[in-house]
């Protein structure tokens, strides 16, 4: 199969799996490449960027932002970092619930696929006024004739499982707001390079694991518990993380996790540990500390002998009959 990881060696507890396992199991799959390519991927879309920008939204334009799945996810994440950067109302909506009545300058739809049945009648649906881009990395796809196309082909996936595609369009979009990601890219290739042994430690094997964000990184956290629950089958959840005192919290206790995806409430994580729950963060950007969840996707997968690239009841485009 196509595609390894470098680890390097640290000294764990008896329970971890060393490296050469890792690579012979986990590390030999599409998704173990895709995950691996994300930092290149992401310094090649500042470039994508500049290309593309006069068919992404401009100042002051009212946005609507679509997509299913992490393709939603990614949606909800750039509009909250735009009108944090006040550049104008930005929804994000599922393709397959877009509320009528509301006026907009421009849309714009994420969607690997390229043929979602919900995406192709949501952009059909929509008035011929409404200037349209799609961001996709499938060729030849229906996707592409609705709307003018960013194709990202060279992220495209082999894994059902999509990760390099996504974090790759919001790298683009991020860049477009006028980001610098470098220091992003290099935490990213940090995370790539070291063997986490803490972490296997003290979430490989958890009964469950709660992801909490605030701003942007509430996206990611959502996106960082589907990832787990796709790959693996794990027991996850996600949440605005001041929501997370106001019910979730409930849930935690000895041999379970809530890991925080950027900058926690003051007194959460001492609220956390209180329960007998870990608490994992790292102050690494969102996305960099999203590989991190990929990692640990691989490695949960391989502990329990599924493919990841195959989940359970999914395919690559949902496709309605």
């Amino acid at each position: 199969m196509d595609g390894k990881i470098d680890i390097n060696d640290h000294a764990v507890d008896p329970g971890w799996v060393p490296p050469d396992a890792y690579r012979s199991s986990a590390a030999t799959t599409h998704l173990a490449a895709e995950v691996a390519t994300q930092p290149d991927d992401w310094a090649r879309a500042a470039t994508a960027a500049g290309t593309h920008r006069d068919l992404l939204p401009a100042p002051g334009e009212r946005v609507a932002v679509l997509g299913c799945g992490t393709s939603l996810f990614m949606a909800r994440a750039f509009a909250r970092l735009r009108e944090a950067a006040g550049h104008g109302l930005t929804d994000a909506w599922p393709a397959s619930a877009v509320p009528a009545g509301r006026e907009y300058d421009r849309c714009l739809v994420i969607c690997r696929s390229g043929t979602t049945t919900e995406v192709l009648d949501a952009l059909s649906a929509l008035p011929a006024a409404i200037p349209r881009t799609v961001i996709s990395s499938s060729p030849g796809t229906p996707v592409l004739d609705l709307a003018d196309p960013i194709l990202l082909d060279e992220v495209d996936e082999r894994s059902v499982v999509q990760t390099r595609f996504a974090t790759t369009t919001l790298a683009l979009l991020r860049t477009h707001l006028g980001e610098d990601l470098t220091p992003v890219i290099a935490q990213a290739r940090a995370v790539l390079a070291e063997w986490d042994a803490e972490v296997s430690a003290n979430v490989r094997h958890t009964e469950q694991i709660t992801f909490v964000g605030m701003g942007f990184a509430a996206a990611l956290a959502a996106e960082a518990a589907l990832k787990l629950r796709e790959s693996c089958r794990a027991w996850t959840e996600s949440y605005l993380a001041t929501e997370y005192r106001h019910g979730p919290i409930s849930i935690a206790g000895p041999g379970r996790a809530v890991w925080a995806l950027g900058d926690p409430p003051p007194g959460l994580a001492d609220e956390i540990r209180a329960t007998g729950a870990h608490f994992e963060h790292r102050p690494l950007d969102p996305m960099a500390e999203l590989v991190r969840v990929h990692r640990l996707c691989l490695l949960r997968a391989a502990d329990q002998g599924l493919d990841p690239d195959r989940p359970r009841n999914l395919s690559r485009s949902v496709i309605l009959g």
